[in-house]
């Protein structure tokens, strides 16, 4: 057999699904079972979510058990155990929130044909840290390193929803400074800000963290329209927000329509990544 037929057999055995081993198959359904509750469950509910008899997942359960991948709790439901835990941890911590939503942008991109930009909350504001374009590239000032208004831009309004008020209110004060920002006398904040303008600001704000969405119509470039989102990690803080942009008209830009669903799901599959449970 000569080298290049060698290494075309090493190809075509690798491309094969490999043999595993079927009762740690079945243990996984249980964890996986479990994992997809967020809550402890019974020997009955916990197999039954897993489509087994309880007979047939009691001895799954045991063994995990005795190895702390599971435990028990006053009212013997299953819930994690020590060892998962552990290692639900050290995942964490190895985890890079701008470097494992890269293939999301990309994705993302891909499939709505439109542009993507990835901002994090920086020392300066909300920071666009990636920019995907689409295959027809927008004509705006929005590049890798831009820092967003917290009052006039969808990206900006989402990272203002989700950071703690302290935080928000320091922000606010020099929103003048960034992309679109809002002059002094227009920020809602502070004892000088308009009542009005304030309980505006709020309702705002509160209407993205019960939709999770935000959108921007010809703001703060007049044509483009923009959707934004957030991505929260494992205590349920915004750590990074993506957000569509395409030309107005040439998209349905409602919270309800297919961009914003496909926005949302490339969201929310981040968050369970870095070990979000709500």
């Amino acid at each position: 057999m000569t080298a290049s037929s060698d290494n075309l057999s090493r190809l075509s055995a690798d491309a094969k699904p490999q043999r595993g081993i079927q009762s740690l198959d079945n243990t996984g359904e249980l964890l996986a079972a479990l994992v997809a509750a967020a809550r402890p469950l019974t020997l009955r509910d916990l197999a039954a979510a897993a489509g087994m008899p309880p007979a047939k997942a009691f001895p799954h359960l045991v063994s995990l058990l005795k190895i702390g991948l599971l435990s028990r709790d006053a009212a013997g439901c299953f819930e994690a155990g020590p060892l998962a835990l552990e290692l639900g941890l050290i995942s964490l911590q190895r985890l890079s929130p701008v470097r494992e939503a890269e293939p999301e942008v990309v994705e993302l991109a891909a499939s709505t044909a439109m542009s993507v930009a990835m901002a994090v909350l920086g020392p300066l504001g909300p920071t666009v840290v990636r920019l995907e374009e689409s295959p027809r590239p927008l004509h705006v000032s929005l590049r890798v390193g831009t820092v967003m208004s917290l009052v006039n831009t969808a990206i900006g309004r989402v990272f203002a929803a989700y950071v703690a008020d302290d935080v928000r209110a320091g922000l606010l004060a020099q929103d003048h400074l960034r992309l679109a920002g809002a002059e002094e006398t227009d920020v809602p904040v502070g004892k000088g800000a308009p009542p009005a303008l304030k309980e505006t600001y709020a309702q705002r704000l509160a209407q993205i963290r019960a939709q999770g969405i935000d959108t921007a119509l010809s703001r703060p470039v007049p044509g483009i329209d923009t959707l934004a989102a957030p991505v929260l990690d494992h205590t349920g803080s915004i750590c990074l927000v993506l957000a569509l942009m395409g030309p107005s008209g040439s998209f349905d830009s409602a919270a309800t329509a297919g961009p914003a669903q496909m926005l949302q799901a490339g969201a929310l599959r981040l968050s369970r990544r870095f070990g979000w449970m709500g």
